[in-house]
């Protein structure tokens, strides 16, 4: 495994480009492979969907097939998917990042540098002008895949766009992006698209099972599951981090509304007074689909009785900008939060 500080990479996992095994997504696999198949594929791909379900892994998986089967009228009738052996030179080369004729485009911090940049610059984009400026290092195709196109800035978005505009002869380009519809028209109206869906739950336990690096038993892979909202990298960061346990006493007090146990709220905020993200972000998702839930379930109850719960959600996104934005102490805000919804519980009855 390569080490190395970038965005794409989760700390204790093998990077996209270190994976054989793709999880899910058969029929955009066929898809692409069908499309490869054809006599004019097209030069570049837009593969969106959610972070950590798999795009990055399926982008490499397709740009490992084809430089390592550079001549597409040469395919076996056979082959029905893009594996490629871990042990051909192609994919030895991509694992060490060293191909000559695949280019990632991504926020990694420079050499002996310990910050990552916050989105990728016009400089990064004067790489991909030398690659696609130079012949192919092995006679054939050059590939450039960005991850992801969400954190281009102006002025790479149209140094992108100007490359999709006049590709040069045997590029494909393979972009991915979070979030799709907040690229530029431009830049979408010359990809293809391929729309990736959340993972079942099923397939995030068949993908936890498939990490050396994630040792859990089988009931709490499930349990990791549930939380994961379809994403293998949301389900690796729970399982690694030992987020399970907080998620569930989470739920727990959630639960015991609208009356509180002091003492449990207290270890809750000291849990998130460490100041790690993953567990805030895991904490409001787990207040928000209580809310959710909560809705949902009195729906015939009348828009009077559900006003509250409207209320405390607005009350809490306020407080949880304000304490990302300005560094506050996080204990209060759980006693914050746990106090707002108690009252809109008791409100309601």
């Amino acid at each position: 495994m390569i080490e190395e500080n970038a965005a794409d990479r989760l700390d204790g996992a093998p990077h996209p480009r270190e994976r054989s095994l793709l999880i899910g997504h058969r029929q955009a696999e066929l898809g692409l492979l069908e499309a490869y198949r054809g006599t004019r594929m097209h030069h570049a791909w837009l593969i969106g969907g959610p972070q950590g379900i798999g795009k990055a892994t399926l982008a490499y998986r397709f740009a490992r097939f084809i430089l390592a089967n550079p001549d597409a009228r040469m395919l076996p009738s056979g082959v029905d998917d893009l594996a490629v052996s871990p042990e051909h030179p192609v994919a030895r080369r991509i694992v060490s990042g060293a191909h000559p004729d695949l280019l990632a485009l991504r926020r990694i911090a420079e050499a002996g540098k310990d910050k990552i940049p916050q989105d990728i610059s016009i400089n990064a984009m004067r790489d991909i002008i030398r690659f696609f400026g130079s012949t192919a290092g092995e006679g054939g195709w050059r590939i450039c895949l960005v991850d992801a196109a969400d954190e281009l800035n102006r002025s790479s978005a149209n140094a992108l766009l100007k490359l999709l505009e006049e590709p040069p002869p045997r590029s494909l380009f393979l972009i991915l992006a979070h979030m799709p519809g907040r690229l530029l028209p431009t830049i979408r109206s010359r990809c293809r698209t391929l729309t990736l869906a959340p993972l079942s739950e099923d397939e995030i336990v068949e993908g936890l099972g498939s990490f050396d690096e994630v040792k859990i038993p089988l009931d709490e892979a499930r349990d990791v599951a549930r939380r994961a909202e379809g994403s293998l990298r949301r389900a690796l960061e729970i399982a690694e981090g030992g987020q399970a346990s907080f998620a569930a006493a989470v739920e727990a007090e959630l639960q015991r509304l609208p009356t509180t146990d002091a003492q449990a709220l207290h270890g809750l905020g000291d849990k998130l007074a460490r100041r790690d993200d993953a567990l805030f972000d895991l904490f409001l998702r787990a207040v928000t689909d209580h809310i959710h839930a909560t809705v949902k379930a009195g729906l015939g109850d009348g828009a009077r009785r559900l006003a509250p719960l409207s209320e405390v959600w607005e009350k809490i996104d306020i407080a949880a900008a304000q304490v990302r934005t300005f560094n506050l102490e996080r204990k209060p805000f759980v006693f914050q939060v746990f106090g707002w919804l108690a009252e809109a519980g008791r409100r309601r009855t």
